[in-house]
């Protein structure tokens, strides 16, 4: 019998809605396959425990959540109770950072069953690979002065060591795909960070000669991510850059609602931490009504992470049978609840798993 402890942080909002569909889900997966069991350690952080401790987690959060196998995010904020930079630095991102999760992938793909905003989506299937721990998103810089004469400095720290790490990881994934990546830059505006950015990524495309590689402005990428999709297979991008193109990827499925996510940790010293792309969405909170493929899905990377490829293909295979008969959240055309829509994929992935 294979036991996977996995950490379980709801988080906020929706995220308190959804993760007990994907846990379902999961459990389900372990039902079916018989020699696999899950053990689920929940922990309540976030805004709600914020409010209560002055704080995201708890001083030792980092050490409770160290010892599992992966860690399985909901969502994280709530604007008008807790500012999200305090939210998602105290919870997300000290998680990310902590744990050396120094990559972060997201799927775009034309699932079955979801009418895309495009009018003509040619079956898009691609990966972006984002670094994940500096870039833009870096602490470094400050405020000083105030009124008229306030200034705000914020600095991207870009090493050789993280971009390369990110592009290494890119190519690897694309030998096992079409074989193509492409690299999100801005060098015409940005001219320090982002022709450094260009120079790594062509020492590290010269490693991989059969794989076909290309450098987009990120202005240009995000508008060819909405006219021609399909023609990409996995992207590498900056902190900021890989964060604002995979919204698009969201967008152009049909709802950020289904996008999922993972953090990896590439060194295995601590677990690696799957969340879907949505936010917390609290206007819908407590309705019923939240879409819970993002998360479900999020939960298919998290089985793929953990060598359980075969039965992570099928969770999917599931989600889109489902969405092919119709069972869908408003969000994207349905009339079912969070509930039914789970219910529906456990219905259809008992049967996927007889084939």
């Amino acid at each position: 019998m294979k036991k996977y402890n996995i950490s379980v942080i709801p988080g906020d909002g929706i995220g308190k809605e959804v993760m007990p569909e994907a846990l379902r889900v999961l459990r389900a997966v372990a039902d079916i396959h018989g020699g696999l069991k899950f053990e689920f350690d929940s922990h309540p952080w976030g805004c709600e425990y914020y409010l209560e401790h002055n704080q995201m987690m708890p001083e030792d959060g980092l050490s409770r959540l160290e010892n599992s196998d992966a860690i399985f995010l909901g969502a994280v904020g709530y604007p008008k109770l807790v500012p999200d930079h305090v939210s998602l630095w105290g919870l997300l991102v000290k998680i990310r950072r902590g744990f050396e999760q120094v990559i972060n992938v997201r799927p775009a793909k034309q699932l079955v069953g979801i009418q895309s905003p495009l009018v003509n989506p040619r079956d898009f299937d691609f990966l972006v690979v984002r670094e994940n721990s500096e870039g833009e998103y870096s602490e470094v810089g400050g405020r000083i002065h105030s009124g008229s004469d306030e200034i705000a400095i914020q600095n991207a720290v870009f090493t050789r060591k993280g971009v390369e790490r990110a592009m290494e990881y890119a190519f690897k994934l694309a030998e096992q795909r079409q074989g193509y990546v492409a690299s999100a830059t801005k060098s015409n505006g940005i001219v320090h960070s982002m022709p450094f950015w260009d120079d790594v990524f062509r020492d590290v495309s010269e490693k991989y000669p059969d794989i076909k590689s290309d450098s987009f402005h990120v202005d240009a990428l995000a508008a060819f991510l909405v006219t021609r999709p399909h023609t990409f297979d996995v992207i590498v991008a900056s902190n900021l850059f890989g964060d604002i193109l995979t919204d698009v990827g969201a967008a152009i499925m049909g709802s950020i609602g289904i996008g999922p996510a993972a953090n990896i940790n590439l060194n295995g010293k601590y677990p690696s931490m799957f969340e879907p792309v949505h936010g917390s969405a609290p206007d819908i909170y407590g309705q019923g009504i939240a879409n819970p493929v993002g998360q479900i899905w999020t939960g298919k990377m998290m089985l793929d992470h953990l060598g359980e490829t075969e039965l992570g293909d099928k969770v999917l295979e599931a989600i889109e049978g489902v969405l092919e008969d119709g069972i869908k959240t408003a969000d994207i055309g349905g009339t079912s609840s969070t509930t039914e829509v789970t219910d529906a994929i456990i219905e259809k992935l008992k049967s996927v798993c007889k084939v």
